[in-house]
């Protein structure tokens, strides 16, 4: 056993190195799987990537099945401080259950979270987070613009202050329009929004298409993005500079 600690800060032993892991974070399990192929043994309906992985699947980000997380015996489930709820943390805890939970908000702070996070199941450090870091170094911004970025609607919802889609179109270039709003993910009036040049439509969580989405903002340039590329940290990391770079240029 080895003693890790989480981004939180919360110690845990772990067999080292990890043999059976669940992963409760779409973004984690492709990070797991992508570094060492048959960790994982359960992950939720949600983790898409890669498309072919055949393990068990424990319910939701926001609801799994915490009975069948810990019939799986995992030595670690590997969660998020956004994308999870605590009392599911909690439960697994109270259950015996060692939960690593990471705290990811910028670029820099994904490629140093990832590293840790594989270290504590006992990966070694693969090759596209290197690939990764040198990625986003040779990121020269093609745009200088404000944006506002949807995340939902029905209700309107939107990427607000400190938050790693935020950084990551920082980076590129765009800067969010309610970066100084109060909460992370704010509901939005439509008519009530701070000056933007830019509307950015990811196809999730909420799925924007060109005939769902820009017929909301009238007389304003809308740009559809991949939003695995905008929201997921992970091996999605290594293209997305790239892609998302070429998507915002398409603006309609």
């Amino acid at each position: 056993m080895t003693v890790v600690v989480d981004d939180l800060g919360t110690s845990m032993s772990v067999g080292s190195p990890a043999t059976r892991v669940v992963s409760i974070v779409p973004s984690l399990t492709e990070t797991l799987e992508r570094s060492a192929p048959g960790l994982l043994v359960g992950v939720t309906d949600w983790c898409t990537q890669p498309p072919d992985l055949d393990v068990a699947r424990i319910g939701g980000t926001k609801n799994p099945d915490v009975a069948a997380i810990c019939e799986l015996a995992p030595d670690l489930v590997l969660a998020n401080d956004e994308e999870n709820r605590a009392p599911d943390i909690a439960a697994l805890r109270a259950a015996g259950v060692a939960v690593y939970v990471t705290d990811i908000r910028t670029v820099s702070g994904a490629l140093d979270s990832l590293a840790r996070l594989l270290q504590a199941c006992g990966v070694d450090r693969p090759e596209w987070l290197d690939a990764a870091a040198r990625a986003w170094d040779a990121v020269v911004p093609a745009l200088t613009v404000t944006a506002v970025v949807p995340i939902w609607r029905r209700p309107w919802m939107a990427i607000g202050s400190d938050t790693f889609a935020g950084d990551v179109l920082a980076r590129l270039g765009v800067a969010n329009a309610l970066a100084d709003a109060p909460d992370r993910y704010p509901r939005i009036d439509l008519a009530m929004l701070p000056p933007h040049d830019l509307v950015v439509l990811p196809d999730e969580p909420y799925a924007f298409t060109a005939e769902d989405g820009p017929e909301a903002f009238p007389g304003k340039r809308c740009a559809l993005v991949s939003g695995r590329h905008l929201t997921w940290y992970g091996p999605s990391l290594v293209q997305a500079p790239g892609l998302l770079s070429a998507q915002l240029a398409q603006l309609s």
